[in-house]
């Protein structure tokens, strides 16, 4: 049986007329291995209500190392696959074919089905084009009716030129809500942007292995972490007082993910937002809701954070808001908030700054990838600050006085870019 606890983290003070509260809430789940979950059901599923699918960019540019380095990292994932749970390997190019099982849809994991899907992944050959969006139509078409929680991990080493952008968004958009995603870029020609859009979208991951030696260690990590999922149908509910607007709602940690636009309204004053699948972790979330304004002495109830599991409430948080005329209260900045706040504005000022390098514009490059290292010290966010000093020379990180690198390898800026959005968390 899963435990949710959920801590809120604010400054309810407000100064008067003030009207926006800020809340961070931190989500910790235990008990919730994929040998557990909250309570039999359709939402709730062990590994063996899972779905897995690995699908692999076969197109012409993945021959040599990429294509012989896909074949072992998919080899790898199929082994971490738990019995019992449905599975599926599949080819991508200018289309998208089951390799494995040869029949089309799902095979249940065993010893046997496994070392068969691992030979099929063996076969893999590098030809034709590129066409993301077939790839994510295929996966829906075929998981669409399976319980439980369902998962892909999606490698490509290109860019989506084998149809339009509007097909590629249709098929996101066709996916979203049924299956996750965690999408991995091999090498530097793929697109940041595109990999981003479908795990944003998808509730995944983005990231890029550079080097395919890399890759099955990669995708057993990735598979690993999927089979420590238990729990399909877990949400945030938010309710809000009569008057009130929400601002946003994002998960802030482990990495920054916009839920907002998400918002499933279950009446007027309350909505769900989608959270993914869930097993023994903790993450972050940061609401910011404007509520009427109050007088001093006035006290309100600004949100409740519900989080319900399997259509069940698991665990709340409350989040007040105390109107006062005392400066030294109201004034005070929570310390999570500050901290989730800087860390949207790091990712931010990253973006910003390698979208200005590449149009040629240093001087705006340089003031926002400098604001960035400055935040990234003051974060502590030391991973992202590596990076960063791939991309610029940091003369002082206090002050974020930099000077942009006259040759930087795409491979790092590519990473600084995919890896912008990963927070870390407050220091105690």
């Amino acid at each position: 049986m899963a435990d949710f606890h959920l801590e809120c983290f604010q400054n309810e003070y407000l100064p008067e007329g003030a009207r926006e509260v800020n809340a961070v809430v931190t989500i910790t789940a235990s008990g919730a291995s994929a040998a557990g979950g909250f309570a039999a059901g359709p939402g709730a599923a062990s590994t063996a209500g899972s779905v897995e699918v690995i699908v692999v960019d076969t197109s012409g540019s993945m021959g040599g190392s990429k294509i012989r380095a896909a074949r072992e990292a998919t080899a790898a994932a199929v082994a971490a696959i738990k019995d019992g749970v449905r599975f599926a390997v599949i080819s991508g190019d200018n289309t998208a074919h089951v390799v494995y099982p040869r029949t089309g849809g799902l095979a249940t994991s065993s010893n046997e089905t496994r070392a068969q899907a691992q030979q099929a992944a063996g076969r893999l050959e590098a030809s034709g084009g590129t066409a993301i969006g077939s790839w994510l139509q295929l996966i829906t078409s075929i998981v669409a009716n399976e319980p439980g929680i369902k998962h892909v991990i999606l490698l490509t080493d290109g860019k989506d030129e084998h149809e339009s952008p509007e097909t590629l968004d249709a098929a996101i958009q066709g996916a979203k809500g049924i299956f996750q995603c965690d999408c991995r870029g091999v090498g530097t020609d793929w697109v940041v942007s595109e990999l981003r859009k479908i795990a944003t979208v998808l509730l995944g991951t983005v990231d890029i292995v550079a080097d395919p030696a890399g890759l099955a260690a990669d995708f057993e990590t990735m598979m690993a972490q999927a089979m420590g999922k238990s729990l399909a149908d877990v949400k945030i509910r938010l309710w809000t007082p009569q008057g009130a607007s929400i601002s946003f709602v994002k998960q802030v940690a482990p990495d920054l993910l916009d839920l907002t636009d998400r918002r499933v309204t279950i009446n007027p004053l309350s909505g769900d937002y989608p959270t993914g699948a869930w097993g023994d972790e903790s993450r972050d979330y940061h609401f910011a809701v404007s509520v009427n304004a109050g007088n001093v002495g006035d006290e309100m109830l600004a949100a409740r954070v519900s989080l319900v599991v399997n259509g069940q409430v698991a665990g709340q948080a409350l989040v007040k808001a105390v109107w006062t005329d005392d400066s030294a209260l109201s004034t005070k900045i929570n310390k999570q908030v500050a901290h989730y706040t800087g860390q949207a504005e790091l990712a931010d000022a990253i973006a910003e700054g390698l979208e200005a390098r590449k149009q040629g514009d240093m001087e705006t490059a340089t003031t926002k990838l400098g604001r960035a290292v400055q935040l990234a010290a003051q974060s502590g966010n030391t991973e992202t600050a590596k990076l960063l000093a791939k991309v610029v020379d940091v003369e002082d990180p206090a002050t974020g006085k930099v000077r942009m690198k006259s040759k930087v390898a795409d491979e790092d800026e590519m990473t600084l870019d995919t890896r912008s959005t990963k927070t870390v968390r407050v220091t105690h």
